[in-house]
């Protein structure tokens, strides 16, 4: 049947997202979701806005998600007219590929990063080089400066979980004040600086955020970004020309008290931070080379055992983390922070193995 796609269709390699098995007993390291859920009072949100207001088409604007976001932001000053909303992250990219990132120069981002940003580049004809990380697996920004577009890159880096200074993305915004720059800062709830702060500063600056890490709804799929009102206004009208409504009222609900329940936030994410250092000390026990992680997940490899077959082996004792088939790194593997009781499982499982 494929006589009836469209052309682009034909060029397209579509982003595998991570593994979703349905196994018994399962300890799930392999997509990054938060062992913690979300906020009680968030469930409480769901479901008092579960009412007859459902047949009514949602705000179009999400005006109360917009300012529960704004007021989230603490001191960066940020206005409810400087946010963006949609569904998860990637929809939130998606829309600024279009709005912002398509010129005639190439679109600049790292070689080994979110695997999603070539696969917007095939699918809204973009024009992009990827710049290699270093050999400590870094960005490296004296590298982008070359001809270019747009640049692009999350902070800390997925899947190396490294991450850049304040100082260092402010310095590249300096050099690039006629470049639209975007930080995916899926992951800066685990230990990074957050860019926001630097919006006032720098028009050219869009910050992208997720509520599927650091407070645990993945299943909600609610995102957004932040920046310069200009910017917004360019992503609203990519949005309006595609789906005025992207955001229901369910998720708003649910989205507005997650942004509101800052204790459990903190809660949690320090949680995971705690466990993601003890994780790191016990792999490193074990021989493996654990890259600094300033995220929910580690990015390790071990000198004598190949990244596959640790997978394969781990898979077999009912422990699922993330492989990648790719040049630089397939010796790695990327694992989620789980509970305490999950890494535990895994030190274990990784001891019995490695004898």
């Amino acid at each position: 049947m494929s006589r009836f796609w469209s052309d682009v269709v034909h060029t397209l390699t579509p982003y595998v997202p991570g593994e979703q098995p349905k196994l018994e007993n399962l300890v799930k390291l392999n997509t990054n979701e938060n062992p913690y859920g979300p906020s009680p009072k968030v469930l409480e949100a769901i479901r008092d806005a579960a009412q007859d207001t459902l047949r009514l088409y949602p705000d179009p604007n999400a005006d109360l998600l917009r300012n529960a976001i704004a007021a989230s932001q603490g001191g960066h000053g940020i206005s409810p007219r400087q946010v963006f909303v949609g569904n998860g992250s990637d929809e939130v990219l998606a829309v600024a590929f279009q709005a912002l990132l398509k010129h005639r120069r190439p679109l600049l981002f790292p070689d080994i990063t979110y695997s999603f940003y070539p696969v917007y580049c095939a699918l809204y004809g973009i024009d992009y080089q990827q710049v290699p990380l270093d050999d400590g697996f870094q960005i490296r920004l004296r590298d982008y400066d070359r001809p270019r577009g747009g640049i692009i890159f999350p902070n800390p880096n997925a899947p190396t979980g490294r991450w850049l200074t304040l100082e260092e993305i402010e310095g590249l915004l300096e050099a690039n004040p006629d470049t639209p720059v975007v930080i995916d800062e899926a992951y800066a709830d685990f230990g990074c600086a957050s860019s926001a702060g630097l919006i006032q500063r720098h028009p050219n600056l869009l910050v992208v955020h997720t509520l599927s890490k650091g407070r645990g709804l993945a299943g909600l799929r609610l995102g957004y970004a932040l920046g310069d009102a200009g910017l917004i206004e360019a992503m609203d009208r990519v949005k309006n020309s595609f789906n005025s409504y992207p955001v229901d009222r369910l998720a708003m609900a649910g989205a507005i008290a997650a942004m509101e329940d800052r204790d459990y936030f903190e809660r949690t994410r320090h949680a995971v931070m705690a466990s993601r250092e003890r994780l790191a000390a016990d792999l490193a026990r074990l021989g493996f080379e654990v890259l600094p992680s300033a995220a929910n997940f580690l990015f390790v490899r071990h000198p004598d055992r190949d990244g596959a077959g640790l997978a394969a082996g781990l898979r077999q004792r009912s422990i699922i983390v993330r492989h990648f088939q790719a040049p630089r790194i397939d010796a790695f593997l990327r694992i989620t922070i789980g509970t305490d009781v999950q890494c535990r499982a895994l030190v274990e499982a990784l001891e019995a193995m490695l004898r």
